[in-house]
Protein backbone atom coordinates (compact mmCIF):
# COMPACT_ATOMS: atom_id res chain seq x y z
CA UNK A 1 0.00 0.00 0.00
CA UNK A 2 1.74 3.11 -1.20
CA UNK A 3 1.65 6.20 1.60
CA UNK A 4 -1.12 8.37 -0.15
CA UNK A 5 -3.01 5.58 0.14
CA UNK A 6 -2.05 4.63 3.30
CA UNK A 7 -2.97 8.46 4.67
CA UNK A 8 -6.24 8.71 2.55
CA UNK A 9 -7.71 5.32 4.18
CA UNK A 10 -6.19 6.52 7.99
CA UNK A 11 -8.07 10.04 7.18
CA UNK A 12 -11.40 8.33 5.93
CA UNK A 13 -11.22 5.73 8.83
CA UNK A 14 -11.28 8.21 11.45
CA UNK A 15 -14.05 10.02 10.36
CA UNK A 16 -12.57 13.16 9.05
CA UNK A 17 -13.76 14.68 6.23
CA UNK A 18 -11.44 13.84 3.44
CA UNK A 19 -10.14 17.01 0.72
CA UNK A 20 -7.08 17.63 -1.64
CA UNK A 21 -6.14 19.87 1.02
CA UNK A 22 -5.28 18.23 3.97
CA UNK A 23 -4.34 15.04 1.52
CA UNK A 24 -1.49 17.42 0.41
CA UNK A 25 -0.69 18.90 3.96
CA UNK A 26 -0.02 15.31 5.12
CA UNK A 27 2.01 14.43 2.03
CA UNK A 28 3.98 17.69 2.70
CA UNK A 29 4.99 15.82 6.47
CA UNK A 30 5.83 13.02 4.65
CA UNK A 31 8.46 14.28 2.12
CA UNK A 32 9.54 16.84 4.45
CA UNK A 33 8.62 19.51 2.31
CA UNK A 34 9.58 18.04 -1.30
CA UNK A 35 7.29 18.39 -3.97
CA UNK A 36 5.57 15.10 -4.74
CA UNK A 37 5.42 15.38 -8.61
CA UNK A 38 9.28 15.98 -8.51
CA UNK A 39 10.10 13.06 -6.09
CA UNK A 40 7.86 10.71 -8.47
CA UNK A 41 9.48 11.89 -11.75
CA UNK A 42 13.09 11.30 -9.95
CA UNK A 43 12.03 7.84 -9.17
CA UNK A 44 10.71 7.10 -12.22
CA UNK A 45 13.75 8.13 -14.10
CA UNK A 46 16.33 6.03 -11.65
CA UNK A 47 13.84 3.13 -11.33
CA UNK A 48 13.08 3.19 -15.37
CA UNK A 49 13.92 0.44 -16.90
CA UNK A 50 16.57 2.12 -19.96
CA UNK A 51 18.33 4.15 -17.21
CA UNK A 52 19.25 0.72 -15.91
CA UNK A 53 20.23 -0.49 -19.55
CA UNK A 54 22.32 2.65 -19.67
CA UNK A 55 24.26 2.00 -16.59
CA UNK A 56 24.57 -1.93 -17.33
CA UNK A 57 26.22 -1.06 -20.93
CA UNK A 58 28.12 1.97 -19.92
CA UNK A 59 29.52 -0.65 -16.95
CA UNK A 60 30.33 -3.33 -19.60
CA UNK A 61 32.63 -1.04 -21.88
CA UNK A 62 34.50 0.24 -18.80
CA UNK A 63 35.20 -3.27 -17.99
CA UNK A 64 36.09 -4.80 -21.79
CA UNK A 65 38.21 -1.16 -22.25
CA UNK A 66 39.87 -1.98 -19.08
CA UNK A 67 40.71 -5.78 -20.22
CA UNK A 68 41.52 -4.93 -23.45
CA UNK A 69 44.76 -2.77 -22.33
CA UNK A 70 45.87 -4.77 -19.22
CA UNK A 71 45.49 -8.25 -21.44
CA UNK A 72 49.14 -8.44 -22.85
CA UNK A 73 50.54 -7.96 -19.92
CA UNK A 74 48.75 -10.64 -18.43
CA UNK A 75 49.67 -13.40 -21.05
CA UNK A 76 53.12 -13.96 -19.55
CA UNK A 77 51.91 -17.63 -17.88
CA UNK A 78 48.58 -17.63 -19.55
CA UNK A 79 45.88 -20.53 -19.55
CA UNK A 80 44.61 -20.82 -23.19
CA UNK A 81 41.53 -21.84 -23.94
CA UNK A 82 41.27 -25.56 -24.68
CA UNK A 83 39.66 -25.01 -27.68
CA UNK A 84 42.34 -23.38 -29.17
CA UNK A 85 44.76 -26.36 -29.12
CA UNK A 86 44.00 -30.13 -28.67
CA UNK A 87 46.40 -33.10 -29.24
CA UNK A 88 44.06 -34.17 -32.54
CA UNK A 89 45.05 -30.85 -34.25
CA UNK A 90 48.80 -31.27 -33.77
CA UNK A 91 51.11 -28.87 -32.23
CA UNK A 92 54.32 -27.45 -33.59
CA UNK A 93 58.11 -26.96 -33.16
CA UNK A 94 59.39 -23.97 -31.45
CA UNK A 95 62.94 -23.23 -32.72
CA UNK A 96 64.85 -20.72 -30.85
CA UNK A 97 68.09 -19.25 -32.06
CA UNK A 98 70.43 -17.98 -29.60
CA UNK A 99 74.23 -16.83 -29.38
CA UNK A 100 75.71 -15.89 -25.64
CA UNK A 101 72.80 -14.68 -24.14
CA UNK A 102 71.80 -17.39 -21.43
CA UNK A 103 69.71 -15.18 -19.32
CA UNK A 104 67.39 -14.06 -22.04
CA UNK A 105 67.93 -17.91 -23.47
CA UNK A 106 66.43 -18.86 -19.63
CA UNK A 107 63.43 -16.50 -20.42
CA UNK A 108 62.64 -17.50 -23.51
CA UNK A 109 62.63 -21.42 -22.99
CA UNK A 110 60.57 -20.98 -19.91
CA UNK A 111 57.60 -18.95 -21.24
CA UNK A 112 57.55 -21.09 -24.69
CA UNK A 113 57.20 -24.38 -22.64
CA UNK A 114 54.12 -22.63 -20.95
CA UNK A 115 52.28 -22.62 -24.32
CA UNK A 116 50.09 -25.73 -24.72
CA UNK A 117 50.45 -25.86 -28.39
CA UNK A 118 54.29 -26.17 -28.33
CA UNK A 119 55.44 -29.73 -28.86
CA UNK A 120 58.98 -29.43 -28.75
CA UNK A 121 61.61 -26.82 -28.24
CA UNK A 122 64.91 -26.72 -29.89
CA UNK A 123 67.59 -23.71 -29.05
CA UNK A 124 70.22 -23.46 -31.83
CA UNK A 125 73.40 -23.62 -29.99
CA UNK A 126 76.19 -21.66 -32.45
CA UNK A 127 79.17 -21.50 -30.01
CA UNK A 128 82.08 -23.13 -29.86
CA UNK A 129 81.79 -24.72 -26.35
CA UNK A 130 78.88 -26.62 -26.07
CA UNK A 131 76.07 -25.35 -23.22
CA UNK A 132 77.47 -26.31 -19.59
CA UNK A 133 75.32 -29.52 -18.14
CA UNK A 134 74.05 -26.81 -15.77
CA UNK A 135 72.48 -24.42 -18.11
CA UNK A 136 70.84 -28.20 -19.84
CA UNK A 137 69.84 -29.37 -16.23
CA UNK A 138 67.94 -25.95 -15.62
CA UNK A 139 66.20 -25.81 -19.06
CA UNK A 140 64.87 -29.14 -18.81
CA UNK A 141 63.85 -28.61 -15.33
CA UNK A 142 61.96 -25.52 -16.29
CA UNK A 143 60.63 -26.89 -19.46
CA UNK A 144 58.72 -29.93 -16.93
CA UNK A 145 57.67 -27.05 -14.62
CA UNK A 146 56.40 -24.50 -16.77
CA UNK A 147 54.58 -27.05 -18.85
CA UNK A 148 50.59 -26.90 -18.86
CA UNK A 149 49.85 -30.03 -20.40
CA UNK A 150 50.38 -33.87 -19.37
CA UNK A 151 52.30 -34.43 -23.03
CA UNK A 152 55.50 -32.23 -21.88
CA UNK A 153 57.37 -30.70 -24.59
CA UNK A 154 60.94 -32.28 -25.69
CA UNK A 155 63.64 -30.51 -24.96
CA UNK A 156 67.31 -30.26 -26.64
CA UNK A 157 70.00 -28.12 -27.95
CA UNK A 158 71.14 -28.38 -31.51
CA UNK A 159 75.18 -27.92 -31.63
CA UNK A 160 76.84 -26.63 -34.01
CA UNK A 161 80.43 -25.17 -33.42
CA UNK A 162 80.54 -22.51 -36.28
CA UNK A 163 78.81 -19.07 -35.59
CA UNK A 164 76.53 -19.01 -38.88
CA UNK A 165 73.27 -17.62 -39.11
CA UNK A 166 72.25 -20.27 -41.89
CA UNK A 167 72.46 -22.98 -38.62
CA UNK A 168 69.21 -21.75 -37.38
CA UNK A 169 67.39 -23.12 -40.70
CA UNK A 170 69.39 -26.37 -40.55
CA UNK A 171 67.46 -29.18 -41.22
CA UNK A 172 65.98 -31.65 -37.88
CA UNK A 173 65.66 -35.27 -38.43
CA UNK A 174 64.06 -35.83 -35.48
CA UNK A 175 60.84 -33.22 -35.36
CA UNK A 176 57.52 -34.72 -34.90
CA UNK A 177 55.58 -31.86 -36.17
CA UNK A 178 54.83 -30.00 -39.77
CA UNK A 179 54.83 -26.59 -37.69
CA UNK A 180 58.07 -24.89 -37.14
CA UNK A 181 57.84 -21.68 -34.74
CA UNK A 182 61.02 -20.15 -35.60
CA UNK A 183 61.94 -17.12 -33.18
CA UNK A 184 65.20 -15.23 -31.64
CA UNK A 185 66.04 -15.90 -28.10
CA UNK A 186 64.77 -12.27 -27.33
CA UNK A 187 61.16 -12.17 -28.40
CA UNK A 188 58.26 -13.30 -26.29
CA UNK A 189 54.79 -13.92 -28.02
CA UNK A 190 52.10 -14.22 -25.44
CA UNK A 191 50.65 -18.17 -25.42
CA UNK A 192 46.89 -17.07 -26.48
CA UNK A 193 48.61 -15.08 -29.78
CA UNK A 194 50.56 -17.57 -30.87
CA UNK A 195 48.30 -20.09 -30.96
CA UNK A 196 45.91 -17.81 -32.77
CA UNK A 197 49.30 -17.72 -35.33
CA UNK A 198 49.36 -21.10 -35.32
CA UNK A 199 45.33 -21.79 -36.27
CA UNK A 200 46.09 -19.52 -39.35
CA UNK A 201 49.00 -21.43 -40.23
CA UNK A 202 47.04 -24.64 -40.40
CA UNK A 203 44.99 -22.80 -42.70
CA UNK A 204 47.98 -22.07 -45.16
CA UNK A 205 50.60 -24.28 -44.02
CA UNK A 206 52.55 -23.74 -46.96
CA UNK A 207 53.16 -19.84 -46.69
CA UNK A 208 54.64 -17.95 -43.88
CA UNK A 209 52.45 -16.84 -40.72
CA UNK A 210 54.25 -14.23 -38.65
CA UNK A 211 54.54 -10.84 -36.31
CA UNK A 212 57.07 -8.70 -38.00
CA UNK A 213 56.34 -7.48 -41.68
CA UNK A 214 58.40 -5.82 -44.06
CA UNK A 215 58.04 -4.93 -47.29
CA UNK A 216 60.17 -4.37 -51.15
CA UNK A 217 59.54 -1.08 -52.39
CA UNK A 218 60.35 -0.19 -56.27
CA UNK A 219 63.23 1.98 -55.98
CA UNK A 220 64.41 2.97 -59.17
CA UNK A 221 66.00 1.50 -62.94
CA UNK A 222 69.01 1.43 -63.57
CA UNK A 223 70.03 0.14 -67.51
CA UNK A 224 67.30 -1.76 -67.31
CA UNK A 225 68.32 -2.84 -64.22
CA UNK A 226 64.96 -3.10 -61.50
CA UNK A 227 66.49 -1.50 -57.94
CA UNK A 228 64.33 -2.38 -54.70
CA UNK A 229 64.31 -0.80 -51.39
CA UNK A 230 63.98 -2.41 -47.97
CA UNK A 231 60.28 -1.41 -46.34
CA UNK A 232 61.00 -1.29 -42.48
CA UNK A 233 58.32 -1.61 -39.69
CA UNK A 234 57.05 2.16 -40.45
CA UNK A 235 56.84 2.14 -44.14
CA UNK A 236 54.48 -1.18 -43.41
CA UNK A 237 52.72 0.59 -41.11
CA UNK A 238 52.19 3.84 -43.30
CA UNK A 239 50.92 2.10 -46.46
CA UNK A 240 49.34 -1.10 -45.00
CA UNK A 241 51.19 -3.09 -47.38
CA UNK A 242 54.21 -6.22 -46.92
CA UNK A 243 55.82 -9.07 -48.69
CA UNK A 244 57.61 -10.24 -46.06
CA UNK A 245 57.22 -11.48 -42.27
CA UNK A 246 60.76 -12.02 -40.09
CA UNK A 247 61.76 -15.01 -39.24
CA UNK A 248 62.55 -13.45 -36.01
CA UNK A 249 59.16 -14.75 -35.21
CA UNK A 250 57.23 -16.76 -37.70
CA UNK A 251 55.57 -20.19 -38.65
CA UNK A 252 56.53 -21.72 -41.46
CA UNK A 253 56.21 -25.68 -42.80
CA UNK A 254 59.38 -27.75 -41.59
CA UNK A 255 59.78 -28.48 -45.30
CA UNK A 256 61.53 -25.26 -46.33
CA UNK A 257 64.52 -26.28 -43.88
CA UNK A 258 65.35 -28.93 -46.33
CA UNK A 259 65.04 -26.66 -48.94
CA UNK A 260 67.08 -23.76 -47.47
CA UNK A 261 70.21 -25.92 -46.46
CA UNK A 262 69.87 -28.28 -50.00
CA UNK A 263 68.64 -26.49 -52.41
CA UNK A 264 68.43 -22.65 -52.54
CA UNK A 265 71.46 -21.38 -54.45
CA UNK A 266 75.00 -22.32 -52.80
CA UNK A 267 75.91 -18.39 -53.25
CA UNK A 268 72.75 -17.15 -50.67
CA UNK A 269 74.52 -19.17 -47.75
CA UNK A 270 78.12 -17.87 -48.88
CA UNK A 271 76.24 -14.50 -48.35
CA UNK A 272 74.65 -14.73 -44.71
CA UNK A 273 78.04 -16.83 -44.00
CA UNK A 274 79.93 -13.32 -44.93
CA UNK A 275 77.71 -10.64 -44.36
CA UNK A 276 76.60 -11.91 -40.80
CA UNK A 277 72.56 -10.92 -41.47
CA UNK A 278 69.88 -11.47 -44.06
CA UNK A 279 68.97 -14.80 -43.63
CA UNK A 280 65.58 -13.90 -42.58
CA UNK A 281 64.89 -12.57 -45.98
CA UNK A 282 66.61 -15.39 -47.83
CA UNK A 283 63.81 -17.36 -46.26
CA UNK A 284 61.55 -15.18 -47.23
CA UNK A 285 62.41 -15.50 -50.64
CA UNK A 286 62.41 -18.97 -50.44
CA UNK A 287 59.19 -19.42 -49.80
CA UNK A 288 57.48 -16.92 -51.40
CA UNK A 289 58.96 -18.39 -55.09
CA UNK A 290 58.16 -21.71 -53.93
CA UNK A 291 54.72 -20.83 -53.30
CA UNK A 292 53.84 -17.74 -55.54
CA UNK A 293 51.96 -16.57 -52.67
CA UNK A 294 52.28 -13.56 -50.09
CA UNK A 295 52.90 -14.60 -46.49
CA UNK A 296 50.62 -13.95 -43.72
CA UNK A 297 51.12 -11.17 -41.25
CA UNK A 298 48.98 -11.91 -37.80
CA UNK A 299 48.51 -8.74 -35.50
CA UNK A 300 49.46 -9.34 -32.12
CA UNK A 301 51.79 -7.66 -29.22
CA UNK A 302 54.86 -9.32 -28.91
CA UNK A 303 57.89 -8.33 -26.15
CA UNK A 304 61.73 -7.41 -27.06
CA UNK A 305 63.61 -8.75 -23.59
CA UNK A 306 66.77 -7.66 -24.69
CA UNK A 307 68.88 -5.36 -25.47
CA UNK A 308 68.64 -3.73 -29.23
CA UNK A 309 69.71 -5.87 -32.01
CA UNK A 310 71.16 -5.62 -34.72
CA UNK A 311 68.44 -3.69 -36.51
CA UNK A 312 68.85 -0.49 -34.03
CA UNK A 313 73.25 -0.26 -36.01
CA UNK A 314 74.37 2.03 -38.44
CA UNK A 315 73.82 1.31 -41.59
CA UNK A 316 71.73 -1.48 -41.51
CA UNK A 317 68.52 -0.19 -44.21
CA UNK A 318 71.76 0.05 -46.51
CA UNK A 319 72.91 -3.66 -46.04
CA UNK A 320 69.27 -4.80 -45.67
CA UNK A 321 68.96 -2.81 -49.48
CA UNK A 322 71.93 -4.60 -50.57
CA UNK A 323 70.71 -8.09 -49.50
CA UNK A 324 67.23 -7.95 -51.09
CA UNK A 325 68.99 -6.89 -54.77
CA UNK A 326 71.28 -9.23 -54.61
CA UNK A 327 69.37 -11.96 -54.03
CA UNK A 328 66.60 -10.72 -56.24
CA UNK A 329 69.41 -11.13 -58.64
CA UNK A 330 70.62 -14.37 -58.40
CA UNK A 331 66.92 -15.79 -58.09
CA UNK A 332 66.68 -13.74 -61.88
CA UNK A 333 62.84 -12.45 -60.74
CA UNK A 334 61.66 -10.92 -57.70
CA UNK A 335 59.55 -13.63 -56.35
CA UNK A 336 58.28 -11.62 -53.00
CA UNK A 337 54.32 -11.42 -53.24
CA UNK A 338 52.56 -8.13 -51.69
CA UNK A 339 49.63 -8.26 -50.12
CA UNK A 340 47.35 -5.89 -47.46
CA UNK A 341 45.88 -8.79 -45.63
CA UNK A 342 46.28 -8.89 -41.84
CA UNK A 343 44.65 -12.02 -39.24
CA UNK A 344 43.28 -10.53 -36.51
CA UNK A 345 42.23 -12.45 -33.37
CA UNK A 346 38.37 -11.13 -33.09
CA UNK A 347 38.43 -11.59 -29.51
CA UNK A 348 40.67 -8.78 -28.37
CA UNK A 349 39.13 -6.38 -30.85
CA UNK A 350 36.43 -3.86 -29.59
CA UNK A 351 35.30 -2.83 -33.19
CA UNK A 352 35.40 -5.48 -35.73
Amino acid sequence: MSTLVAIRDAALNSGGDYSPAKEKAATRGVFNGRSPLLHRRIKLLLGGFKFKLLICFAFLSIVVWFSSKIGPFMEWNPHPDSSVFSPSRGGFTVLINTWKRNSLLKQSVAHYASCRGADAIHVVWSESDPPSNQLRSYLNDIVLKKSQTAHKPNFKFDLNEEDNLNNRFKPRPDLRTDAIFSVDDDVIVPCRTLEFAFSMWQSAPFTMVGFVPRMHWLDQKTNGMTQYKYGGWWSVWWMGTYSMVLSKAAFFHRKYLELYTNEMPRSIHDYVTKERNCEDIAMSLLVANATNTSPIWVKGKIYEIGASGISSLNGHSVKRNKCLNDFVALYGSMPLVPTNVKAVDARNEWLW
